[in-house]
Order: structure tokens, then C-alpha cells, then sequence
């Protein structure tokens, strides 16, 4: 029995080789091999050529074959050495990163964390395609890129405002801890002399919003109303634009609350935003 088990290894062990063989192989290089194979062993079954030359032929398509398998993988190395051609921290970080979720997904197969580990990728791929298009997606709660872009304005910001019946109450963002960090970097904008131009789209003048729109006017904003109805409902957008350089777009729930905050400096989406600003205040009545 010993000898046998010892004889069974070396089997297993080739067949792990053979798989693992496969598994790196390209696909064309795999097929390449495989009609190699069939043509040498159809050209000796027909006596359509020799023994030798079948044997040849076969020998040739295999190491054309496997010249293609080569050539691909150069291809590949090539092309991940271009890719890691960037900032330090770029080539730095990503074989760890990659070891680290290959670690997951090898070593915790079948299990919640190789799943896990999968979904957290498949995010960060997203993530990393979104921010190659020049857009930082945030959850609602998070408000960073539209204080911080404020905070970094050096000469005009336009914004769009809507102001609507909601479960969460009217204005009620203004009074939250965004609403003031950013109502606060507002402030410090003005002081610097940028210029602030803010639209509030409006189902009713509510004596909270002519307070609230009052606040801002002796601020320094130049702050425009603008009725419900009175411009296409597409055109109903929380919007910021800064510099005409780069602009934030709130997406919302159906009770009228933040579920996610979209910052961009992706020139498509400044002129589609700064394009509606323009719409919407061509419309609207500017109380100074």
C-alpha cells in the first residue's frame, strides 16, 4: 500500500502541473496546440504523410503555438509594467493590494470572506473608474468635497437650491452639521471676495426661507427666487459650480434628503450643471 501511495504522488503532482498549465495558458495558444495535436494524428491515420512528417507538423503548429502563448504574455507584462508607470505610492501599494485580495479569495475559498473580498474589489474598481472620469461619488452624510471646494474657490461659485414640502421638514439641511460647515465656508468665501450667486427654487415663500434667503443677502449673496413651476422639472437640481471648474450635483431620495453627493471636475458635467444654472436663473427673481 506504501508503494502504491508512493507511486500516486508523482501522478498527482503532474496533474496539478497539467492543470495549473492550463489555467496560464491563453486561450488561442491552448487551441493552437490542440488542432497541432489533432492535425499530426490525422495525418498519420489517413497515410497523408509520413510518421516523421506528421510528427513534424505537429511539432510545428505546437511551437507556433506556444510562440503565441509567449508573445501574449509579454504583452501582458508589458502592459501591467505601463500601468505601474505612475506616482510612487501607485507601484508601491498595488501588488499589495492585489496579493493581498488573491490571498483572500485562494486561502478562504467557499467562504463569506472570499465573497466578501470579491464585493469590496468589484466597489473599488467603481470607484476607480469614476474617479478616472473625475467624479468623487460620497455617501448623503458626507459633505466633504462640497465644503472643501468651497473652502478652495477663489473666484465665483453658483449654486442651485430646492426648497420643497419634505418629510424631513423645509431647510432643515441648512441647520444640520453640513449645512452649517458649508454655509460656514460660504461665509469665508465672501470674505475673500468671491463672488456667490445662489437660486432657491420654491413650492411657497415660507417665512423660514425669506429669513434664511435674507441671512445670506446681507452676507453678501447674491440670491435669486425662483417658483415651482415656473422651469421644466429637469431642471430641479441641487447644484454647485465652482470657478467654472469643477461642480457638485446632490442626489436625492424620494423625501427630498441627500442620499449621495457627486463632486466633479469632469468638463462634461461643469457645462451640463453651469447650462441648468444658466436656465434657471434667467428665470428667477434676484432680490437685490
Amino acid at each position: 500500500m506504501a508503494g502504491d501511495l508512493v507511486r500516486r504522488q508523482p501522478r498527482g503532482r503532474a496533474g496539478a502541473g497539467f492543470v495549473r498549465l492550463v489555467a496560464h495558458t491563453d486561450p488561442v495558444a491552448l487551441i493552437g496546440i490542440m488542432l497541432s495535436v489533432f492535425l499530426s494524428v490525422t495525418l498519420d491515420l489517413t497515410n497523408a504523410a509520413t510518421g516523421v512528417e506528421s510528427l513534424l507538423a505537429g511539432l510545428m503548429g505546437i511551437t507556433i503555438s506556444l510562440l503565441v502563448d509567449s508573445l501574449a504574455r509579454a504583452e501582458r507584462r508589458f502592459h501591467l509594467r505601463t500601468l505601474l508607470d505612475g506616482p510612487s505610492w501607485l507601484v508601491r501599494t498595488t501588488p499589495l493590494v492585489a496579493g493581498a485580495v488573491r490571498e483572500a479569495a485562494e486561502q478562504h475559498a467557499g467562504t463569506r470572506v472570499a465573497a466578501e473580498a470579491r464585493r469590496r474589489y468589484e466597489e473599488f474598481h467603481l470607484a476607480a473608474e469614476q474617479l478616472a472620469a473625475g467624479r468623487i461619488i460620497r455617501p448623503g452624510d458626507d459633505g466633504e468635497d462640497l465644503v472643501g471646494a468651497t473652502r478652495d474657490c477663489t473666484g465665483q461659485l453658483v449654486a442651485l437650491t430646492n426648497v420643497m414640502p419634505r418629510a424631513s421638514g423645509e431647510l432643515s439641511w441648512w441647520r444640520g452639521e453640513v449645512g452649517r460647515r458649508y454655509w460656514e465656508a460660504n461665509v469665508a468665501a465672501l470674505a475673500r471676495g468671491v463672488r456667490i450667486t445662489r437660486i432657491f427654487i420654491h413650492a411657497t415663500l415660507s417665512e423660514e426661507l425669506r429669513e434664511l434667503v435674507e441671512t445670506q443677502r446681507r452676507a453678501g449673496v447674491r440670491v435669486g427666487l425662483l417658483p415651482h413651476g415656473a422651469v421644466s422639472s429637469q431642471l430641479h437640481v441641487n447644484l454647485v459650480v465652482w470657478d467654472s471648474s469643477s461642480c457638485w450635483e446632490a442626489r436625492m431620495t424620494a423625501h427630498g434628503e441627500i442620499s449621495e453627493h457627486q463632486f466633479s471636475v469632469n468638463r462634461s458635467d461643469v457645462e451640463r450643471l453651469d447650462r441648468v444654472f444658466r436656465l434657471c436663473a434667467d428665470a428667477a427673481r434676484f432680490t437685490d
